[in-house]
């Protein structure tokens, strides 16, 4: 005879396993880059791997100031909820510093976003189904690479020269490809360090009008030009004014903990990333916009930013200094003229990936180029940043790349 204990034993006491996680997060995966900063985050390693604002620049006394007033003026309003579009003050400054900068720009225009990276992932939610095809340059931003593996679109790569993406290649391929999407940083791009060309930004704007294609234009560098005249936006650029959508952040020209981005975009696409937004966070803190729109009313912004556009190209120029005696002899390296990055080759056959390991043994460091490719990587590329280290330290892991290359 059975009784009640003898059925059902093991499901009673071994519980059914939880549904599995999405697929999709465990294709993408984590962040090479961000890995590499873990495993250099010692005091004695030199890196010039982590994209990074130098710390020491910040103007924390005027942003402390700022949140000194708005706590002190208005704590009930800047502690509470807020519209999800974004403080109005902090639309307004931006718009006046965008239409100062030669792009006229209307508060209502902009979408205020937990950093530039927010504003992509709207966009991506926004305006891309699963199967979408997106192009973007090669190589490009890692992050962006996962923002649209995450999304499952489809990733084709356009190539690229010194100069950037080549409007040739772009208009047959998006001529074969069909893509929905361009996505691209025309100012000292992430990782290379190249910018755009006016002619080719003016081509990549003609190709978009007549093939019909939206296009992302990240520009979270823009502000940090050490030499030569500002670029127009591809967004005002004939053709383009109705399907660009622009990314900026206060990442690289106030402070990246802040977390403070933008988005500016027409209205229907913007209205969707409103809505994606909502889904996501509500709004961006109320209480950093407020503080960031009271810092650009009492300080100049553009005072601090020419104190660190010379602190960051005198560190470039020692980066460049010193690029000959540390890399192997045949090795080349561009020569931005502003952002935060540089591009190298080594000569072929070496794997600056297998290199890596070499170089945090003398404590130093960078990021191989692989993963910043959709397809295809060259394993004898790397990216360097010049911003966290005075010229001096520059010197010192230069000396030490040196002699882990060698």
């Amino acid at each position: 005879m059975t009784t009640p204990a003898d059925t059902g034993t093991d499901a009673a006491h071994s519980p059914a396993p939880a549904p599995a996680l999405a697929a999709r997060t465990a294709k993408v995966g984590g962040s090479p880059v961000r890995e590499i900063l873990a495993l250099t985050a010692r005091p004695e390693v030199i890196s010039f791997a982590g994209g990074l604002p130098a710390p020491e620049l910040f103007d924390a006394e005027g942003i402390r100031a700022a949140y000194d007033a708005v706590l002190r003026e208005s704590p009930q309003r800047v502690l509470q909820y807020s519209t999800t579009e974004g403080d109005p003050s902090l639309r307004a400054a931006v718009a006046s510093r965008l239409t100062t900068r030669g792009l006229p720009t209307d508060p209502e225009e902009l979408l205020i976003t937990g950093g530039s990276q927010q504003g992509l992932s709207l966009l991506t939610a926004a305006l891309l189904e699963p199967g979408d095809t997106v192009l973007v340059e090669d190589p490009t931003y890692l992050a962006a690479l996962q923002c649209f593996a995450l999304a499952s679109a489809r990733v084709v790569p356009v190539p690229t020269d010194a100069e950037g993406i080549i409007p040739d290649e772009l208009d047959a391929l998006v001529a074969a490809e069909r893509p929905k999407l361009l996505y691209l940083v025309p100012n000292f791009q992430n990782p290379t360090g190249r910018t755009l060309p006016l002619a080719r930004r003016q081509a990549v704007a003609e190709i978009a009008a007549r093939r019909g294609l939206w296009i992302a234009e990240d520009d979270p560098y823009g502000e940090l030009r050490f030499s030569g005249e500002p670029v127009q936006w591809i967004a005002g650029c004939a053709g383009a004014e109705d399907r660009t959508v622009l990314l900026s952040s206060f990442s690289k020209v106030m402070a990246p903990g802040l977390r403070l981005g933008w988005l500016r975009g027409p209205a229907a696409l913007r209205r969707a990333c409103v809505i994606a937004k909502q889904a996501a966070d509500l709004h961006t803190s109320t209480v950093d916009q407020a503080a960031a729109a009271r810092y650009l009313a009492d300080r100049d912004l553009d005072a601090h930013l020419a104190t660190v556009r010379a602190a960051y190209r005198e560190r470039r120029d020692a980066l460049l200094a010193g690029l000959a005696d540390a890399l192997p002899t045949g090795s080349s390296w561009n020569r931005p003229d502003g952002g935060m990055f540089l591009w190298a080759r080594l000569p072929t056959g070496h794997d600056a990936t297998a290199l890596l390991q070499r170089a945090i043994a003398h404590n130093v460091a960078y990021v191989p180029g692989t993963p910043f490719f959709a397809r295809h990587p060259d394993p004898a590329t790397l990216r360097l940043s010049f911003t966290t280290h005075t010229p001096d330290e520059i010197a010192d892991g230069l000396t030490r790349l040196g002699k882990a290359l060698g």
